[in-house]
């Protein structure tokens, strides 16, 4: 699961990518919105699965409840999926699956 999760976590991320270049074309070049009707809903499928993956991988990982807390919060601002994901494992998990 937590092996998901970093996929998860990095996917979201470059979709966050994805989605900033299609609004600057969009608002800033004016170019067209191809890029927001791309990456739009691509981010918005990665971002649910980015917040069911931090509560089944906290379950798995036995993490606290402002640890889960601060994860979804982390789906919010532009690429701090991938923060959170290298801070929970240079924590290592707080307990071993039995």
């Amino acid at each position: 699961m937590l092996r998901w999760f970093r996929v998860v976590a990095v996917a979201e991320a470059c979709s966050w990518a994805g989605l900033l270049v299609g609004m600057f074309f969009k608002y800033v070049a004016a170019t067209g919105d191809l890029g927001v009707k791309v990456f739009g809903p691509i981010h918005g499928a990665l971002f649910v699965l980015y917040a069911a993956a931090v509560v089944l991988s906290a379950r798995e990982a036995g993490w606290s409840r402002g640890t889960v807390a601060l994860g979804l919060a982390c789906a919010v601002p532009p690429f701090t999926s991938v923060w959170f994901e290298r801070r929970t494992a240079a924590r290592g998990p707080a307990r071993q699956p039995a």
